[in-house]
């Protein structure tokens, strides 16, 4: 995965598995930060299941509960009134990746966009599954607490939990997704 990003505008830290509990603890501060937050928690709520048909999380793919207390890393969303899927998923075993940049311009924000694009086509590739992680690096507390995890004089902008996924049971449906006409334009003299 390194490969796939440019190591002169972007670095790629993977978190070990010694300072995962302060990285929690991190994901624990932000969410506590956030809990007077009604403007923050309206938007969480819109998406994940406000428009089901169209945009955001279909209620049907939230976790309940108890399998969101297994992920110790993670942003917390609404959970579902469904039973727990069959058992066997345990703790949360992915490895955490930290791309950071040595400034936090309008520039780093967009190449480390462009890594991460080329970071999760490159697992997806190899058949992980991945959550990219942002509330983390939204407050400074928290996003300073991540640099120094890193050990880097850079400003981290985003996480991305890696891991192999475990189905056992039924596959919740995939999120619907918005037709390519509504995402993508061609103008007559784009291309010249």
């Amino acid at each position: 995965m390194r490969d796939a990003v440019d190591a002169r505008t972007v670095h790629l830290d993977v978190i070990a598995d010694e300072v995962r509990p302060e990285l929690a603890r991190a994901s624990r501060l932000t969410e506590s930060l956030r809990l007077c937050d009604s403007s923050y928690h309206t938007e969480l709520d819109w998406w994940t299941g406000h428009f089901e048909n169209s945009d955001g999380i279909p209620r049907s793919s939230l976790v309940s509960a108890a399998e969101s207390d297994r992920v110790d890393v993670g942003r917390t969303f609404p959970v579902s009134a469904h039973d727990e899927r069959p058992a066997g998923f345990g703790q949360d075993q992915s490895t955490v990746l930290v791309m950071s940049t040595d400034k936090d311009t309008s520039d780093d924000a967009l190449r480390c966009g462009e890594a991460l694009s080329a970071v999760l086509l490159e697992c997806t590739l190899a058949g992980m599954v991945t959550c990219t992680l942002s509330h983390l690096t939204e407050l400074q507390s928290s996003r300073h607490l991540i640099g120094t995890l890193t050990g880097r004089a850079a400003t981290p902008q985003l996480l991305i939990r890696v891991g192999q996924a475990t189905v056992l049971g039924e596959v919740p449906p995939m999120t619907p997704r918005r037709p390519l006409r509504d995402v993508l334009t061609f103008h007559p003299n784009t291309f010249g």
